[in-house]
């Protein structure tokens, strides 16, 4: 084995033990003072704590700063990460202040899209995803894109293991392709370190969930995930589009949905289609379990697209969409009656 792949197990090895322990800790903590309710929106039927991403993120920050002052060296541009990751801890205030008190949609934006402009800040100047539009546009559209990821995040974070049943895949594949030189070092060990944490934290988190991720785990955890892929999409658009494109469909096409019939779309709802699914009669289990595996399929096709010929990572896309609008249906339908 090569040192970075030794590292990189002790990372993933790490991040899990460290979260895991971090949540023992802190369960107690979180049954007194952090409750989720159940609401409009809610797959759960009991109070139920929530809070874990405090240990995710908690864990992520602690062993990338561990690994950084060990072997300086395996992160070269150890700045600009710590910039990322002190945005990603400010989301997590932020999500932490909402979990116990609701803020306001427009006030939420607007802290979401000040980390955002710091992300974007600690980019590399010359990274280009889409370089037949201006630096400018670019970024422009960046910006949306990563509020975009780090909210639908939140929206898709609403039921037992489905954002375990994501993250873990994505991350997983996104450090397989950091090992291949596709991602630089601080992104490829960051990747590592949250699926590591994802992996400690999905034993509480199983179905019957016994402790929640909160906004306080699933901002932050949009917001690094979001920054994975934009750096991936510098060279590989389309394993960048690939990776998260269940729940970038799910997501979005539940809100323009909702936009068309009028509906106010920061209102909480059931609307997506693995809600629909458990609606109909399909378990939290059975539901991230599917997602899981769609994950897997979107992970291999994405790196087929690598050293992939544009008419071929044209028809990989063309897999990935038919993949996804196949798993959509299953939940729309759901369990038909009579089927076990």
């Amino acid at each position: 084995m090569t040192r970075d792949v030794v590292l990189a197990i002790g990372l993933l090895a790490a991040a899990g033990l460290l979260t895991a322990a971090l949540i023992v800790v802190l369960r107690p903590y979180l049954v007194r003072y952090a409750m989720a309710r159940p609401n409009a929106r809610s797959s759960h039927k009991v109070p139920t704590p929530q809070g874990g991403g405090i240990a995710v993120i908690g864990a992520v920050s602690i062993v990338l700063a561990a690994a950084w002052l060990m072997l300086p060296q395996i992160i070269p541009h150890a700045a600009n990460l710590a910039v990322i990751v002190a945005a990603a801890i400010g989301l997590a205030v932020v999500g932490a202040l909402d979990d116990i008190r609701p803020i306001q949609p427009l006030p939420r934006l607007l802290l979401q899209a000040v980390a955002v402009l710091i992300v974007l800040a600690a980019l590399p100047a010359d990274l280009r995803a889409l370089p037949a539009l201006p630096w400018w546009a670019e970024r422009a559209l960046m910006a949306v894109g990563l509020i975009w990821f780090i909210n639908l995040v939140n929206f898709m974070d609403g039921l037992d293991w489905i954002t375990a049943a994501e993250i873990v895949p994505v991350t997983a594949a996104l450090a397989l392709f950091g090992a291949s030189g596709a991602l630089p070092s601080e992104a490829s060990f960051t990747a590592v370190a949250l699926c590591g944490a994802m992996l400690g934290f999905a034993p509480f988190n199983k179905p019957v969930a016994r402790l929640f991720l909160g906004d306080v785990g699933s901002l932050p955890i949009g917001l690094l995930v979001g920054w994975l892929l934009i750096v991936l999409a510098e060279h590989h658009l389309a394993a960048a589009l690939l990776l998260p494109l269940y729940y970038l469909t799910d997501a979005t096409i539940t809100l323009v949905r909702r936009f068309l019939r009028g509906e106010a779309v920061t209102q909480a709802h059931r609307s997506h289609f693995y809600q629909q699914a458990t609606d109909a009669g399909l378990s939290a289990l059975q539901v991230s379990a599917r997602v899981f595996l769609a994950n897997v399929v979107l992970a291999v096709l994405a790196a087929l697209t690598f050293n992939a010929s544009r008419l071929l990572q044209i028809v990989l896309l063309f897999c990935g969409c038919v993949s996804v609008a196949v798993l959509l249906t299953i939940f729309r339908n759901g369990r038909k009656p009579g089927v076990r």
